[in-house]
């Protein structure tokens, strides 16, 4: 048989990006629970669910009887202060020259001023009263503090609402743009940033990509905020938080996802194919195309990952060649292959079912030729 076909990679050293995959929860960018300001019954829902809204559209509408009424009582208490503040004024006017022609004493004139200065308080309290009686009759109008997508109502018309319990009506959360918060462990950490050595990603610098449920990856990547200063005590964790945008909606404030984020570059390393790597708890190896072609099993340290490549920093030197397919048709342990250039997706394919066998001379099928003329054995 001739030696059995394989694709193979030559690895060479280059800069590589170490990619870290990690749990995570999508959180919205700006979130605003929209609550009741004053008692009352709703009498109407102006929004659409589930629909954008901006910034003081109009929500819910509270009964507005009351507060209307108690604006109407707080004017007219208004108008009942300034009337005795124009008379208090006259009548202290009016004492000042008598007082100076010594007709009334000056316990008179003492008199008039005071109850002027009280008759000026109690005009002052009576347009702040005016002023809580027209907030609270605005709060029965609810409008959406910050833009965005709201969510359901919470509450339905005919609802008896309370200021005191403050009951939520709505949530608003802008989602053009969102947080994905993860954490990671505390050693892992250090040993990226031990590996890389100066070749660390900052807070800003690192890129981020999400991977959805379904094993997609987000077009857009976002970048890392932060990563905290101190570490869980609990879990031995570090949370940290990326900004991705999110302009189709893909994500959702609560989603599970897995980030990518590279967190570290390596100036030297080799990049293979995942299946070119048997990974056991005794460690990490690969086949190696040896002298005369015959494969060779070689121990390797993998650092970590980055797409679909393993990133190995030891056990290879530069140009040796790597098996990454046709394992399965190494037959006979220590034969030779014939090495071929690996392409992704294309080689390691197997044959069709049913398809005939290779043909040899006079269009007899290779097997049935070796087994007519085959000899038979021996002791049989």
């Amino acid at each position: 048989m001739p030696p059995a076909a394989v694709g193979v990679v030559e690895v060479r050293p280059e800069p590589v990006a170490l990619d870290t995959e990690l749990p995570g929860r999508v959180e919205a960018l700006r979130s605003a629970q929209v609550r009741a300001r004053v008692n009352g019954v709703v009498q109407q829902r102006l929004f659409r669910e589930g629909s954008d809204i901006k910034q003081g559209q109009p929500l819910f509408r509270i009964d507005p009887a009351p507060y209307q009424a108690a604006l109407d009582s707080a004017q007219a208490t208004l108008l009942k202060a300034e009337a005795a503040l124009a008379q208090a004024r006259l009548t202290a006017e009016r004492y000042r020259p008598l007082a100076a022609a010594r007709a009334i004493s000056e316990q008179d004139l003492a008199n008039a001023e005071s109850a002027r200065r009280l008759a000026e308080a109690d005009v002052a309290a009576a347009r702040a009263a005016v002023q809580t009686a027209r907030i609270n009759l605005g709060y029965t109008q609810v409008t959406a503090p910050i833009g965005g997508r709201v969510g359901r109502a919470l509450v339905t018309e005919g609802t008896l609402v309370s200021a005191a319990e403050a009951t939520p009506l709505a949530l608003i959360q802008q989602i053009g743009s969102v947080y994905v918060n993860f954490t990671q462990s505390s050693a892992e950490l250090q040993r990226l940033r031990r590996t890389a050595g100066a070749g660390g990603a900052a807070a800003g610098s690192a890129t981020v990509r999400v991977v959805l449920d379904d094993g997609s990856e987000l077009p857009q990547p976002g970048r890392l905020l932060f990563s905290d200063l101190s570490v869980d005590p609990s879990s031995g964790q570090i949370t940290l938080r990326a900004e991705l945008p999110n302009p189709d909606g893909m994500l959702l404030p609560g989603q599970y996802v897995r980030v990518r984020l590279a967190q570290a570059t390596l100036p030297a390393a080799m990049k293979i194919p995942q299946q070119a790597v048997t990974r056991t708890q005794q460690g990490d190896t690969v086949l190696v195309v040896g002298e005369g072609n015959v494969p060779q099993r070689r121990p390797v340290t993998v650092a970590g990952s980055s797409g679909t490549a393993w990133v190995v920093t030891g056990g290879l030197q530069p140009g040796e060649r790597v098996i990454v397919d046709g394992f399965q048709k190494m037959m006979v342990p220590g034969a030779p292959v014939n090495p071929v250039p690996w392409q992704p997706g294309a080689a390691g394919k197997p044959p069709a079912a049913g398809a005939p066998a290779a043909s040899g001379p006079g269009g007899v099928s290779q097997p049935a030729a070796d087994q007519a003329g085959a000899k038979p054995a021996a002791g049989r």
